[in-house]
């Protein structure tokens, strides 16, 4: 059979593909056979939003054109024939005008500085305009994610140019960020809002970011960012839907045949064909949305080779409102049955939409628009997933389906008995699925919905539930009762056994009691069960069916006459309320310049991110983004499964079948040293062991990676297995250690815990996190074909460390090896050492073909290769007075150090000096232990080991507060630091901010105030309860090896009089550049626009240190600086004969008098050097400092909770750049927020991890920032140690997130004081982080002990604590 034309158009331009795959996906036809690269990979899966675009079409039903959000890593071209693809660069471009989307996705806060008001003349262009705008604001950092999330907005603004807050909230549900924190771009988008424009402190809100107490206001910085001078949006000038596709609106559809390698795709036109089809291939699979199958094809290595797309059929899509219900065709996508129920639910009477909203409540929180838009409701249905949202509630109403096959049609109603097995239903092989009907609700039927999942806005569910009551005719009395569960089994399930037994029982105290020991006993879960999390979710079945049983009887609203119905507790009210939240308000505080300060001089203004407009419009260039070489290859990396084994053999044969096939890599094919990493102690390819799950084996190169994939996916590996060790436990138990224990201790132990008069020891642990950069590592390989020379261009922190490392593995002198970056798509420390698994293994490529060998890891792969932050376990002991002051402290530190040493000794070092965040202890000993396990190196990440020393010394200071019975805050300051003190390590304290932060931070947040309300808030409360943390945090800032306190710097300056600056540090969405422009500015005296920075290379500034440790500014720019005194020195002479010149005479004269106008610049830092040995010398060149107050609302029931407030007052000197500092303050804090209260990564008890995308690794979301957030810098705080009187700003806010953490546990021990029946210590513990499942353990009640499940000896647990 002849295959069919593929005809789309992308950004008005018509495409017609003669060879379409249908393995081929949006993204990389976009990416690699169009060269649009502003849309980026992100995770492949559809949870980030990285890859957004918009699809626009004729909808022939609604006989409209549609717009809508797309994922185009998940699309087909196949399934996009006649459709309308608008990518970022058809919206805007800096070349001719940016979109005002673009603009606003770029506001990264309210606080622009004082500038001339837009002139009163006409802008000659909307480019202008855009220009003045994103002059004023800043709202991307790296930009990785940026154009993802200015489509969702866009698709957004062309269907509704008008929308509400919640509207954009729920447009940007499907978009992830990872730099900014949020807020900025919330609040840029709010300005389109029609309800959501700043009042200026004139409205009623009580929550107005202006609308503070007399007695706490403080001066507000200047601030131009003002709504009405901006330029509305105009909808007339967004680009036209392709007339061509307009003309065949009428025309008939005919089926299409799409033939690809391994894949046939059929478009069936109409429902004969489509059942035809069935019969003859029963075997067919059918895709609309291809959630489901893309990502199994993608990341569970399966092949569909035939593929049936019935999306265009009319009877699979049509929507019918019937007698009993509305009916929807199974090709609905989810976003047209939301919209259908939300029209339904405004217009019919309440008592017949109660399923409607139960199935509008699971859609809220479903996923992002992109996966709604084109997700079926018949494919939810048919993928029978054991933890759908939405077969539960379809099981509990009792819908109808509709389901035919070639002269057949049957309805029967969803019920226990539709899904026998995993992944299975009723549906017979050559049957489809037609339509489902969702039926009204009737009088006396009442109906909920429930979700539970790591995040709220979250497609992956822990546990979900429908539920339906029907009463008798004018009772309380039970007719019918449906409980449907999903995540309880390997299938959709329903509690016969309990719901059979409540029949003609009354709605009361009595019923709940029996229903919720009836679900305790029927809804039994393995303690292996695959999910784990056994006792949480059992409870949760249990906490849906109260809050169910609670929200009926307040519907209910009276007693019925013979009084047998239950009666509604007051404090319990707020168990029912459904998920709200406000829309966020923020405040941002900040110094504002000396007067006379020169308007050129832009140091402390808010200069704009210098990549903004082109990150906003997707052009700017990202390792990948580079446009693939003529003769390039591809690799994939071939990874262990095992976590401890010899390696066998190596079979390549099946993988040199697979088109494309040029080589499988292994040790053999290293032509210098197969040892590297950073102490030597990696392999770049395993020789005959492997030591971890994900130890890199070899790979395989090819031409495409699609190739590379199934190439490396075919090689099969035997394995001998060696006994493993994977937790920090187990390497206790074994001795499994790095070297001997690091030690740091000072005082008389003994002596001080003699004189205490309490002690209180204990274990805290503290679990790992995930960078999580939008950007996976890439690296590009470029042979130049003598001398041994190679180009890399590679997403890496350290040039220097990647280039020594490739020469180590080539045989090479290092200046043979040239390593560029332009910048980074978020690095978090990620990329500090471990990018040069990727670059070294992409080096032997290119070495051994000759050609071009690029690798970016998938998501998945990055996941389970390159570690993350380090778990900790730390054993405590600390003696105190009555009066809480502290006297003694003892704490072990371990951490999970993985298979390599890799950074983990200086990780440890910055753990043991900051165990005492801010806090004096006379008498102290640390210690650090490194585990060697089984599991991929852990590495650097933000903070460096700080955190976890940090929130072990918070955790113990807070029971001492409980054990005292004095409040939290008052011990902590009692305890903390004065001007002058000595630390543990004997470092003395100059210009210590610390105690005014505190009362800053104290004042500012209404603290005590507060407090009381929250107290009020809780007795009246029962199940959901509020807590309140003050915490503040002392940040050293220096890498401990003294030598890398050093930064080069390169100035060329050209007789144009423009500059270029070269400097060691890398960009990757910091605002590193953009300081570094700032700092060049003020030395030389000239406009920021006159200086340019293209990139960072090891052939313009050698030997540079990795930009980490939050002092690449310190470093960096005092290296600028110097190089800029050079070119003034040598101008001065011709500056003194023209004194009333321009700088470009001076450059002339100079060049004309044979003066170098190039000059390097260098910096170390002084005094700097530390002896772990004897305890003396200054590890850091100083302290940066801050303190947060945070209020948190949990749901005692579900372990939810909600971040109401944070406030932070936050010493960064005199900053450079208030926008990119507060920038970093809030990025670092919600990235914070991830680490102690949402990211859980899980390992099986063989070390491989489970966690291994957006989908199982839940990372904050536009949802989780608190909805009122400031941020204050503090002012008169000049550091007279760095550029410009600046400080460190890029890690220190991250611990202040620890203030949430602990504003969890006090609003759970408000919940435990209140059922005081169970026996409950008022020391408990909570390890971090705190996710809903600790919280809901913890909050011990009347369920939990139902539900206590005990594990067998040998029981394997499905995942383990590492």
């Amino acid at each position: 059979m002849t295959a069919d034309e593929l005809v789309f158009f992308v950004n008005g331009k018509k495409v017609v593909e003669k060879n379409a795959d249908p393995e081929t996906t949006l993204l990389a036809y976009l990416r690699r056979k169009l060269g649009l690269s502003g849309t980026k990979l992100g995770c492949g899966e559809g949870g980030c939003g990285a890859c957004t675009v918009m699809f626009s079409k004729y909808d022939r039903l609604q006989n409209k054109i549609v717009h809508f959000p797309a994922n185009a890593c998940l699309a087909p071209i196949c399934s996009l024939h006649h459709v309308a693809v608008t990518t970022v660069e058809g919206i805007g471009s800096t070349r001719t005008r940016l979109h005002p989307v673009q603009v606003f996705v770029e506001v990264l806060t309210a606080f622009i500085h004082s500038s001339p008001k837009i002139s009163e003349h006409p802008y000659d262009s909307l480019f202008e305009l855009c220009q003045e705008r994103i002059a004023k604001s800043h709202g991307s950092q790296c930009g990785f994610c940026t154009p993802g999330i200015v489509m969702s907005m866009y698709t957004l603004l062309r269907n509704q140019p008008e929308p509400t807050m919640e509207e954009i909230e729920d447009a940007l549900q499907g978009n992830l960020c990872r730099c900014t924190g949020y807020r900025p771009i919330l609040q840029g988008f709010r300005t389109f809002a029609r309800d959501g424009g700043c009042c200026g402190g004139k409205g009623n809100d009580p929550n107005c970011c202006m609308n503070q107490k007399k007695d706490h206001t403080v001066t507000l910085s200047p601030s131009l960012f003002n709504p009405e001078e901006f330029m509305p949006l105009d909808p007339t000038q967004e680009p036209i839907f392709p007339p061509e596709l307009l003309r065949l609106k009428d025309a008939p559809q005919k089926q299409l045949h799409f033939e690809g390698e391994r894949v046939t795709w059929i478009q069936a036109s109409t429902l004969k064909e489509l059942l035809d089809l069935k019969a003859q291939h029963p075997e067919a699979t059918l895709v609309v949305g291809n959630m489901e199958i893309g990502i199994e094809m993608k990341f569970k290595n399966k092949l569909f080779p035939l593929i049936v797309c019935p999306a265009w059929i009319p009877e699979l899509n049509s929507v019918e409102h019937g007698e009993e219900g509305i009916s929807f065709g199974a090709s609905c996508p989810l976003s047209c049955v939301e919209k259908t129920l939300l029209d339904a639910v405004a217009q019919l009477p309440t008592h017949k939409t109660e399923v409607f909203r139960g199935v509008l409540e699971q859609l809220r929180w479903f996923s992002g628009k992109q996966l709604k838009s084109v997700a079926s409701i018949g494919g939810n249905v048919i993928t029978a997933s054991p933890i759908s949202d939405l077969n539960p509630v379809f099981m509990a109403s009792g819908a109808k389906l509709t389901m035919v096959s070639r002269g057949t049609r049957r309805t029967i109603r969803m019920d226990h008995t539709f899904f026998p097995g995993y992944r299975k239903t009723l549906l017979g092989p050559e049957e489809i699925l037609l339509a489902i009907e969702i039926p009204y609700s009737r009088e006396g039927e009442f109906f909920s919905s429930f979700k539970q999942s790591s995040g709220r806005e979250d497609y992956v569910a822990k546990v979900t539930s429908g539920m339906r009551v029907l009463f008798k005719p004018g009772t309380t009395q039970i007719e019918e009762l449906v409980l449907c569960y999903g995540g309880m089994a390997d299938r959709t399930i329903s509690a016969l056994k309990t719901t059979r037994k409540q029949l003609s029982k009354f709605w009361n105290e009595e019923l709940l009691q029996d229903v919720c020991a009836g679900l305790a006993e029927e809804l039994q879960l393995a303690p292996d069960a695959p999910g784990g999390m056994i006792e949480f979710r059992r409870t949760l079945t249990l906490s849906f069916f109260f809050k169910f049983y609670l929200t009926v009887l307040q519907k209910l609203g009276k007693v019925d006459s013979e009084d047998k119905c239950g009666k509604l507790d007051p404090t319990f009210a707020s168990a029912t309320l459904l998920f709200q939240k406000d829309p966020p308000t923020n405040v941002q505080l900040f110094q504002e310049v000396p007067k006379g300060q020169s308007e050129e001089d832009m140091v402390g203004r808010p200069l704009p991110h210098l990549g903004a407009s082109m990150q906003a419009c997707g052009e700017a260039m990202y390792c990948d983004d580079i446009p693939r070489y003529q003769n390039e290859l591809s690799l994939r990396l071939v990874t262990s499964t095992r976590a401890h084994a010899k390696i066998k053999s190596i079979d390549t044969s099946e993988a040199q079948k697979v088109p494309g096939f040029v080589c499988f890599l292994s040790a053999d094919d290293v032509s210098g040293s197969n040892k590297t990493g950073f102490f030597n102690d990696e392999t770049v390819f395993a020789n005959d062991e492997v030591t971890c799950v994900g130890h890199i084996i070899g790979a395989v190169v090819t031409d495409t990676p699609e190739h590379a994939q199934r190439a490396a996916q075919a090689v099969k590996i035997t394995y001998e297995d060696l006994p493993a060790i994977i937790t920090i436990e187990d390497a206790i138990k074994h001795n499994s250690f790095y070297g001997s224990e690091l030690k740091i201790e000072k005082g008389d132990l003994q002596k001080g815990f003699a004189e205490a008069d309490n002690i209180v020891s204990g274990e805290f642990y503290i679990g790992g996190q995930e960078h999580f950069y939008l950007e996976t590592h890439c690296a590009i390989a470029v042979p130049k074909g003598e001398a041994g020379e190679m180009e890399l261009f590679v997403s890496t922190q350290n040039t220097t460390k990647t280039q020594a490392f490739v020469a180590k593995v080539l045989g090479v002198p290092a200046n043979r090896i040239l390593i560029r970056v332009k910048r980074l798509g978020g690095g978090f420390g990620g990329k500090e050492i471990r990018s040069t698994l990727v670059s070294t293994a992409v080096a032997v490529g290119a070495y051994k073909t000759g050609c071009p060998v690029r690798c970016m890891l998938d998501r998945d792969e990055d996941m389970l290769i390159t570690g993350g932050r380090h778990p900790f376990l730390a054993r405590y002991k600390v003696g105190f007075m009555k009066t809480g002051r502290i006297v003694a402290l003892e704490v072990d530190h371990y951490s999970n150090a993985g298979n390599t040493l890799d950074l983990s000794e200086a990780i440890m070092q910055q753990t043991l000096l900051h165990m005492d965040n801010g806090y004096k202890i006379p008498n102290i000993r640390g210690t650090g232990w490194l585990c060697k396990t089984n599991l991929p190196s852990n590495t650097a990440f933000r903070g460096f080991g700080r955190p976890q020393g940090m929130l072990i010394a918070e955790h113990w200071m807070s029971e001492i507060a409980v054990t005292c019975g004095l409040p939290a805050e008052e011990v902590r300051r009692k305890n903390m630091y004065k001007e002058g003190d000595l630390t543990h390590f004997n470092q003395k304290l100059e210009g210590f901010t610390l105690t005014r932060c505190w009362d800053e931070c104290l004042a500012s947040s209404q603290y005590h105030a507060r407090k009381s309300e929250i107290d009020k808030f809780n007795k009246e409360n029962c199940w959901k309860k509020r807590g309140l943390c003050i915490v503040p945090t002392k940040f050293g800032v220096s890498f401990t090896v003294h030598f890398l306190n050093q930064a080069g710097a390169l100035i060329h300056v050209y007789t144009d009089g423009s500059v270029l600056l070269t400097h060691g540090g890398t960009e990757m969405g910091q605002g590193l550049h953009t300081k570094m422009v700032q700092v060049a500015s003020r030395a030389l005296k000239i406009p920021t626009s006159k200086i340019y920075i293209s990139e960072t290379s090891t052939n313009t500034v050698p030997n540079t240190s990795p930009t980490a440790a939050s002092v690449s500014t310190d470093l960096n720019g005092q290296a600028v600086y110097e190089a800029c005194q050079t070119i003034l020195k040598r101008l001065e002479p011709f500056k003194r004969k023209n004194p009333s010149g321009s700088w470009e005479d001076w450059v002339i004269a100079a060049y004309q008098d044979a003066v170098s106008l190039s000059a390097t610049g260098f910096y170390k830092a002084p005094d700097v050097g530390y002896s772990f040995e004897t305890n003396s010398g200054n590890p850091f060149n100083y302290f940066s400092y801050g303190v947060a107050c945070s209020e948190v609302e949990i749901d005692c029931l579900t372990g939810d909770h909600k971040n109401l407030r944070t406030d932070i007052v936050m010493d960064v000197g005199s900053s450079l750049n208030p926008a990119i500092d507060i920038g970093q303050v809030e990025g670092a804090f919600v990235q914070g927020l991830g680490l102690f209260t949402l990211e859980e990564l899980q390992y099986s008890p063989e070390g491989s991890l489970y966690t291994r995308g957006p989908s199982t690794y839940k990372i904050p979301t536009f949802d989780s920032i608190p909805i009122e957030f400031r941020v204050s810098l503090l002012r008169d705080s000049p550091n007279k140690k760095a550029i410009y009187a600046s400080k460190a700003v890029g890690e220190p806010p991250l611990f202040l997130a620890a203030s949430v953490f602990f504003a969890i546990k006090d609003a759970i021990r408000a919940a435990r004081a209140q059922h005081k029946d169970y026996d409950m210590k008022e020391l408990f513990r909570l390890d971090s982080p705190a996710t809903q499942e600790k919280i809901r353990n913890a909050c011990v009640d009347k369920f939990t002990t139902l539900c206590v499940t005990g594990v067998p000896e040998n029981c394997k647990a499905w995942s383990l604590r590492v």
